[in-house]
């Protein structure tokens, strides 16, 4: 795609399910340059907060088609991510899902991402004495809708002319997520849910939709991400939200059970000015390739990680109801030592909850501190992240 077709791109503003939103009630407004639904209306059993809880207890249906769905394919796609991500691509086995970062040579994070080895298996044919075999390597990405133009630059830019990247703008993306979720999907998909634990893929051709169904999602509960071809989204959707337990929700839910979660969100709590060590992502940062490197950032990484960050990121519970935002400054006594970055009420624990950058030194678990909202402060503890736990599904 050229550079004129990818602004014409960014200046539609709709994504394949606009109208099904609006069919449904939503109100929306512009996130990421395009036109989104932040909740829906009380008929579709919507609200904010309803939304929230019923995905806790059920299963919430998200539309995420606003993030970048790109295809990296040829002999070293494996050998040119690694060059720019810091977690291993080249062991990432078929149908294997890794979470990882984009960054720059300050060690600054451009964007973070899911990674999946989508390397298809090629059937052998009896007949013509042919074996089945892999073929050529491939790996789906999913970046962050505000920054999937920029990402799509950079990975041109840097991966070598014999990799192919392609923009899968002709797809849609929607998450179904909730303790339900996989009750749902195996009404309408039998067998699907079973094949997947956290963090697994696999293709799969419903009638003539072809899907790319992945055990993930972005609300610390069990669900799934589904790629579906742009045409037949609205279909898929009607399809899911039929089940008893599937209703639509909208980017304010998806905030606030993130936030939960302890999730990281791109441009608020991950910015390129800040590293993984400080925000406490080190974990994307494959063992081994910490210490063979090869990737971008790689010796500002190591040297955060020999000396130790000034800043963290961190949990913060208040108390009383009123939440703080980002920006709101966190002090001890008359010291300035952070900031926030997300914040909002909690549906599930029912009182404010935020997170933020403090000095180390005022970081650990338990540290008493205050919050300026509103030209006053409020007291505030750190907490251990997520806030509330996680209910990925590992295995029985």
């Amino acid at each position: 795609m050229s550079e004129t077709e990818e602004n014409e791109q960014q200046e539609t503003g709709t994504l394949p399910l606009d109208a099904w939103h609006r069919g449904k009630g939503a109100r929306m407004v512009e996130f990421a340059g395009y036109w989104m639904p932040i909740q829906y209306n009380k008929e579709s059993g919507g609200g904010i907060v309803a939304e929230h809880e019923w995905t806790r207890s059920s299963a919430g249906l998200f539309d995420v088609s606003h993030m970048g769905q790109l295809m990296v394919t040829g002999e070293k796609a494996a050998e040119e991510l690694e060059k720019l991500l810091p977690g291993a691509i080249g062991t990432l086995k078929p149908g294997r899902v890794r979470y990882s970062l984009l960054l720059n040579d300050e060690g600054g994070i451009l964007d973070d991402l899911m990674v999946t080895n989508a390397t298809p298996w090629i059937e052998g044919d009896e007949e013509a004495g042919t074996e089945g075999h892999w073929g050529e390597p491939a790996y789906y990405i999913v970046v962050n809708g505000a920054m999937k133009w920029d990402d799509i630059a950079h990975l041109r830019e840097h991966l070598d002319d014999d990799v192919t990247l392609t923009h899968m703008d002709d797809y849609a993306l929607v998450a179904l997520q909730g303790p339900n979720a996989a009750t749902a999907l195996n009404r309408i998909m039998r067998g699907v849910p079973e094949q997947l634990v956290f963090m697994q893929s696999l293709e799969h051709d419903f009638g003539e939709w072809p899907l790319r169904i992945t055990r993930a999602g972005y609300t610390g509960e069990d669900g799934f991400e589904i790629s579906v071809p742009a045409e037949f989204a609205e279909s898929l959707c009607d399809r899911l939200c039929a089940e008893i337990e599937v209703r639509p929700a909208g980017l304010g839910a998806r905030d606030s059970l993130r936030l939960e979660a302890g999730l990281p969100l791109y441009g608020h709590d991950m910015t390129e000015t800040v590293d993984p060590v400080s925000a406490d992502l080190a974990f994307a940062l494959t063992k081994k390739r910490r210490e063979t490197g090869g990737w971008m950032g790689f010796d500002a990484v190591r040297t955060l990680m020999e000396s130790g960050p000034k800043e963290r990121r961190v949990g913060l519970a208040l108390e009383g109801r009123l939440p703080a935002r980002e920006g709101a400054e966190i002090y001890v006594g008359d010291d300035k030592v952070g900031r926030v970055t997300s914040g909002g009420f909690s549906p599930t624990l029912g009182h404010p909850i935020a997170m933020g950058y403090v000095d180390v030194a005022h970081a650990e678990a338990g540290t008493d501190l205050e919050i300026m909202v509103r030209n006053k402060r409020l007291a505030a503890k750190v907490v251990t992240l997520p806030f509330v736990s996680h209910n990925y599904y590992r295995g029985s």
